[in-house]
């Protein structure tokens, strides 16, 4: 297991498409749910307990090595917005692209074949995890920030926030990120004997209807 393959994946510059969408954060500011460090904050978390672990679950069993095309079932029915659904598939189909090149094996080139349109983007990035011979736990953490760095970055760009404002609402997440790690690779272990069901399915109902709304906006910055 190579930690700098983890960087790798982690880091905010893999070409994966990651830097054009915000989470959610754009349609929260224009709705003033967003304003400030504290509202980020919260947003973050919110986030991170929600849709982040769910994310994390779908990743860390695909780095587990569970059925791809299963999880990505399961993945559509954790996501009930279609926009959303579109979201997750075309960042998938870009963190597909940059994976193969990267870390080429066939499993990737399995779901690369089988899900043409693009597979949910936190099952690609577990069977990336996989391919880099990463653990699931890994993937769950890589995944788990990936929800909440996204959205932090965004919030700077919209707001004009300080960058060292923004970067220590993540490191004060920390904690939060890593139980919610374990608590994805937990679940993902149990998949072999108990399948999809045994995953996360946290909700989260407002950032599921402001992104079908955001969806229809005729100008938007970020595309989701």
């Amino acid at each position: 297991m190579s930690r700098t393959a983890l960087l790798v994946l982690a880091d905010g510059r893999f070409p994966a498409g990651g830097h054009a969408h915000s989470g959610g954060m754009e349609a929260a500011v224009a709705s003033g749910r967003v304003g400030d460090t504290a509202s980020l904050e919260a947003f973050c978390r919110g986030r991170l307990h929600t849709a982040g672990l769910v994310a994390a679950g779908l990743a860390a069993a695909a780095a587990d090595g569970y059925d791809a095309l299963l999880l990505d079932e399961a993945a559509d029915t954790r996501t009930p917005v279609p926009a959303l659904r579109r979201v997750a598939r075309r960042l998938g189909r870009q963190m597909m692209r940059a994976a193969r090149a990267t870390w080429p094996s066939a499993d990737l080139d399995h779901l690369a074949l089988h899900r043409p349109e693009g597979a949910h983007q936190p099952v690609v990035l577990g069977v990336t995890a996989r391919a880099a011979g990463l653990t699931p736990l890994d993937a769950a953490q890589a995944t788990a920030y990936e929800s909440v760095g996204g959205p932090a970055a965004a919030a700077v760009r919209l707001l004009s926030l300080d960058p060292f404002d923004a970067t220590a609402v993540l490191a004060g997440l920390a904690h939060e990120l890593d139980t919610v790690a374990d608590t994805a690779a937990n679940a993902a272990r149990r998949t072999a004997a108990e399948g999809v069901a045994a995953l996360p399915a946290a909700s989260a109902p407002l950032l599921d209807i402001t992104g079908e709304q955001h969806a229809a906006w005729t100008v938007r910055l970020f595309a989701s």
